[in-house]
Order: C-alpha cells, then structure tokens, then sequence
C-alpha cells in the first residue's frame, strides 16, 4: 500500500529523469505525501507536464526543469536557480540514466562515456550542486541515488550500466559518511526488474520468462514499488538510516 499520510508537507524534491517511468512513479509518490515536486527532464516537456500534473493529483504541488544531468554547469546554474525560486531544497531524487547494451568487446569509447556520464557523473554533478542547499535543510536533507540490481550482481552485456550503477553505490556511501554529521542521510534504491518502457524495449518475452523463474515472488516489479520505497526513504521514518541499499527486486537478489 502506497505511503499517504503528508509527512512531507512543506517539502521541496527535484527528481532527476522524472518524465516517466520510474522517476514519475517516484515524483508522485513524494507528491502525495504533501511535497513540492520538481520534475526534471531532458528533452521530452510533454511528458514532464504529464507528470507534473499526475504529481497534483495525487496531492502534491509540481514545477518542471529541463536539464541534462550529464552537463555540469548547466546542473549548476540550474540547481542554483531552482533553490531560489522554490525557497531551497529538501530532497535529491537521482534517478537520471540510460541503458547502453551490448558485450564487452563490441562496446564503444562513446557508449561506456555516455553511460558514465549520465548515469554515475551526472548524480555526482546534481549531488555537488545541491548539497549546499540541502546543508540548509538540515535534518530533513535527503538524497535517494536511483542503483540496480545489476550494479551489486552484474549481467552479460550490461558491462557499461553494471559498472556505473556499483559506482553510485559507492558515491551514495561516501556521501552519507560526509553528510551525516549534519544530519543529512544518503541511500540509494536497487530495483530489480520494473515493468517500465526502459524494460520492455531491452527484454524479449523469451528472456522475460526466463527471468521470472528467477525471481522467487513470480513477478516482475511495478515503477509504483520503488516510488514507495522512496517516499519512505524521504520521510521522517527513515530519519535513522543511511549510506544502505535498499533492494526492490522480489528476492532476485538476497
């Protein structure tokens, strides 16, 4: 059951890549528990009004913000911009990335940069830019980095996003040693396989079936369960916990 009491009233979130799929899940998960949702986006404005508004209706107010999390100045000038015009910044959401497959030997100079450069860069980039902001937060500082099952297990020809998201996971522990004096907490969410678009254009039906019978609950996860997972990780519940993993894979990985 999704988290709807408004613990997080008179909150500000930015959630990186949060025009679909997990992000969105995740952006209006924060939203009805009362928060102020800045939905980030790079390219598709269409869908961040999308989910600008379904943040509103589940009770939340929202604001949308193109930029590439992979450009530092441009995370800098507009992070710097954003705690401005809302009043500051309470939670980080890093959910930005993309899935570059292939096998190793196969694999460019310029789909490993892309992958490094999104996905374990561009957390850094938004994490550098807004931690004096969320330093002002205080105690309710929050950042939640977006991982993967593959990034503790790995996978056959995911060798680029493997490697950038066992990155975050080490970027998401150093940040909590550094942070936590000021009571500002750090965790990163492992999701297994979600059912998002991301999924279903890299999983054939014939490796889908595969993969459920790896998965001891029998299912593949919904978008809906990381966003729930973070909406606890924002609140004041999770006051006492960081620099963890937390796993949202039904059992794929224990």
């Amino acid at each position: 059951m999704a988290l709807s009491d408004k613990g997080l009233s008179g909150r500000v979130a930015l959630v990186t890549g949060a025009s679909r799929g997990i992000g969105r899940a995740i952006a209006v998960a924060l939203g009805r528990r009362g928060a102020k949702v800045i939905i980030n986006y790079a390219s598709r404005e269409d869908a961040a009004r999308e989910a600008a508004a379904a943040v509103e209706a589940a009770g939340g107010s929202a604001a949308i913000a193109a930029f590439d999390v992979a450009n530092s100045a441009a995370v800098t000038d507009a992070i710097k911009a954003l705690g401005k015009e809302h009043g500051g910044l309470d939670i980080l959401v890093n959910n930005a990335g993309v899935a570059v497959n292939g096998l190793l030997m196969r694999f460019s100079d310029e789909q490993w940069q892309k992958t490094m450069t999104t996905n374990l860069a561009g957390a850094f980039h938004t994490t550098r830019a807004a931690a004096t902001l969320l330093l002002r937060a205080k105690e309710h500082g929050r950042i939640i980095n977006i991982t993967s099952v593959v990034g503790e297990m790995g996978n056959g020809g995911q060798a680029a996003y493997a490697a950038s998201k066992a990155g975050l996971i080490g970027l998401t522990m150093s940040t909590a040693r550094e942070l936590a004096s000021r009571g500002i907490t750090c965790n990163a969410i492992a999701p297994g396989f979600i059912e998002t678009d991301m999924t279903a254009e890299h999983l054939p039906e014939a490796q889908r079936a595969k993969l459920l019978e790896q998965i001891p609950l029998g299912k593949i996860g919904r978008a809906e369960d990381v966003g729930d997972a973070a909406a606890f990780l924002a609140g004041p519940e999770a006051a006492y916990i960081t620099g963890q993993v937390l796993r949202v894979n039904g059992g794929l990985l224990m």
